[in-house]
């Protein structure tokens, strides 16, 4: 199926993974310049509606594929949702920059078009990476608008809370240089795709991975990285820093450790090489009032690609949530938003 294809019906179509159907939402402009955008609805086919519905959303250099994960929240009653976000996965359309946006609560037009339709009567929002801090901040405007009272828990795998690297990178007067960069040269290539191997390279079963998902979608050395997006991305972490409160409990799972990038798969099979852990750990706090937080021992940087027995150990951390979640009867905005 072509992008062009796939994007040409409003209505649910078979998904490129089977057992899947596929909504495209059109969103209109790009307010960047890059033509019309769209978002893709991805909804686990089941037999029988449910009052409970999970909605995925993926990271930078990601979109949906994990049927793994979608199959855990299934088996605990959850109906399956997953949304590629605008320019990404099967969202990306000719001429499109991949996962390129200036304001990362553009996002938010995108979600609560998904939002609409989700059938259910309570959802759990689940983020990884950069997708962690999208849905961080886009429940914390809900919450501040008056809410979707549906919307009831937060897992966040790996969030990316903070630039990883040295603390030059984060200080003032280098965000206000980065700042002027990008307003000047917003598209202008700042980190270029790993040459060869990396993180991607654990997690393909191609290469020293155990997953199979479209390498076009998701390339092994990751997309490039522009100063308007990364600018984006800064700014969300920086209003993240002064404190939210998404209004509902949340769930943080982080690998135990950060190691840094290598083109030996062997190195990174245990460890984030992604992001810097402990700066997940500093800044959970920052996403609201009932936030757990738990190390996974040898995980990678999404803990649920890692191996097998971090990813069985990240899988039982989350069930042992949802037992809670789900005998937990005061998990409204209302009730948690003070």
């Amino acid at each position: 199926m072509t992008a062009s294809q796939s994007h040409s019906h409003a209505q649910w179509q078979p998904d490129v993974l089977p057992g899947y159907r596929a909504l495209t939402l059109a969103l209109g402009a790009d307010p960047d310049g890059e033509g019309d955008l769209v978002a893709t609805l991805v909804h686990r086919e089941r037999d029988n509606p449910r009052a409970r519905a999970v909605l995925v959303v993926h990271g930078f250099t990601d979109y949906f594929f994990h049927t793994e994960l979608a199959d855990r929240f299934a088996a605990r009653g959850f109906d399956v949702y997953a949304l590629d976000l605008p320019k990404c996965g099967r969202s990306r359309l000719d001429g499109q920059t991949p996962h390129f946006t200036t304001d990362l609560a553009r996002y938010d037009t995108a979600l609560q078009a998904a939002l609409g339709h989700v059938d259910a009567a309570e959802v759990l929002v689940y983020g990884h990476s950069a997708g962690g801090l999208i849905v961080t901040l886009w429940l914390d405007r809900l919450r501040r608008r008056g809410a979707d009272g549906r919307i009831t828990g937060l897992v966040l795998n790996s969030p990316w809370f903070d630039l990883h690297g040295p603390a030059i990178l984060r200080s003032a007067p280098t965000s206000a240089a980065l700042i002027a960069l990008a307003r000047l040269r917003k598209m202008q290539v700042i980190r270029r795709p790993v040459a060869e191997g990396g993180y991607g390279s654990t997690l393909h079963r191609d290469y020293a991975g155990e997953f199979d998902y479209d390498l076009e979608w998701k390339p092994l050395g990751g997309f490039p990285v522009t100063f308007g997006w990364i600018n984006a991305i800064r700014r969300a972490q920086a209003r993240l820093h002064r404190g939210l409160d998404v209004g509902v409990p949340s769930l943080i799972l982080r690998s135990g450790h950060s190691v840094a990038e290598s083109s030996d798969p062997d190195v990174i099979q245990r460890g984030d090489a992604v992001l810097d852990v402990a700066q997940i750990a500093r800044w959970a706090g920052c996403v609201g009032s009932r936030v757990t937080v738990v190390p996974i021992t040898d995980a990678k940087h999404d803990v649920f690609l890692s191996l097998a027995e971090p990813r069985a150990a990240a899988y039982r951390e989350l069930d042992a949530w949802l037992d809670w979640y789900l005998s937990n009867q005061n998990r409204s905005f209302t009730t948690q938003s003070g």
